[in-house]
């Protein structure tokens, strides 16, 4: 806390002391007061503001917090469909596109506006499939979902969000990090930074992808941004290993690679007493984690032990890559404490 108050200027009786008056005691560190009260206002409590990292966070960054409100999900499937068919012909039903199929856009729709690789004469087109209202909610839904359809009142469907953002690769980083700009958190980061993690053998916020070339926002959308790269998403492989080297070279036994590790982590923490760079602590969740993955990731993608109903179910064929393969994975994720896993 800055302030202006000289020891020196004072006596160390009693009497003294009590000269300072509340008055001149404002006056003096007032800018430090507005200080404390905008980090109790901001964080809850003075303490807690200037407090160091528990032991606990030290040693496992990812260590499950309490939410700020009581939780009503326990784990989200985040499902990023890039290549979907537009929302247009699947849950967006828009009378005036259809009022306007084939035609120019009126002029005081776009105004001055000028858009990329769109031409001030385009034609519009209307959805090609019809929709119809569903449930009690009445839901206006595509004719091409009618399974969908068939639990309208069971799902949200959110239509009042939009964005300035119609190119592919803006628009995907600005659905999944709040900012068409790069260099901001993903979501999965922000809820691993906020939440933790209730695995211990498995990162936090996990990346599964199913087909090429993927997504054109690249892998942005699972960044962490400015926030420690331990709340950086995980993209787990469609074929072979889920993660590279997560077995031991050849010459490499167990106990060659605890005593590597160990020594490195030995080394790595004494550096971070030395300098205190968070970063470094990252660092060494990295490799205790990685050396745990060793066994929990074969065990977690080997869908083989899956039942033939299951597999079934999804649609799943174990050794292939698909996006049903990665649906029934997130769920083996979720069984297992992760928290948020993005499927694209």
């Amino acid at each position: 806390m800055s302030c202006a108050f000289d020891p020196s200027r004072y006596s160390k009786s009693l009497a003294d002391l009590r000269r300072i008056t509340r008055r001149q005691f404002f006056s003096d560190c007032g800018v430090g007061i507005g200080k404390m009260a905008l980090a109790s206002l901001l964080c809850g409590g003075v303490s807690k503001a200037f407090a160091s990292p528990t032991a606990a966070e030290l040693i496992n960054p990812t260590a499950p917090r309490p939410p700020a409100f009581r939780a009503r999900a326990k784990h989200v499937i985040y499902m990023f469909m890039v290549g979907a068919p537009s929302q247009l012909e699947m849950f967006d039903y828009k009378p005036t596109l259809v009022k306007y199929d084939g035609q120019p856009i009126p002029a005081h729709i776009v105004k001055d506006q000028r858009y990329a690789f769109i031409e001030r004469n385009a034609a519009l087109m209307s959805p090609r499939y019809k929709f119809k209202k569903h449930g009690q909610s009445g839901q206006e839904i595509s004719e091409i979902l009618p399974n969908i359809a068939s639990v309208a009142d069971d799902i949200c469907i959110i239509r009042s969000m939009y964005s300035e953002q119609f190119n592919h690769a803006p628009a995907q980083i600005f659905l999944n990090t709040g900012t068409a700009q790069l260099g901001r958190p993903s979501m999965g980061s922000w809820i691993s930074y906020g939440l933790g993690s209730e695995s211990t053998d498995l990162p936090a916020f996990v990346v599964l992808s199913s087909g090429a070339p993927g997504a054109s926002g690249g892998a942005s959308l699972w960044s962490c941004g400015f926030l420690p790269t331990v709340h950086q998403g995980v993209n787990f492989r469609a074929k072979g290993d889920p993660i590279l080297s997560v077995n031991n070279p050849k010459g490499i036994d167990p106990k060659m690679q605890r005593d590597s590790l160990d020594l490195v982590r030995n080394l790595n923490e004494h550096h971070l007493a030395a300098v205190g760079d968070p970063e470094i602590q990252t660092r060494i969740s990295a490799y205790e984690l990685a050396y745990r993955m060793q066994t929990s990731a074969p065990e977690l993608t080997d869908l083989s032990k899956e039942s033939k109903e299951t597999l079934e179910m999804y649609g799943a064929k174990p050794g292939e890559s698909s996006f049903a393969n990665n649906c029934l994975l997130a769920r083996r994720l979720v069984e297992r404490g992760v928290r948020q896993r993005l499927s694209r």
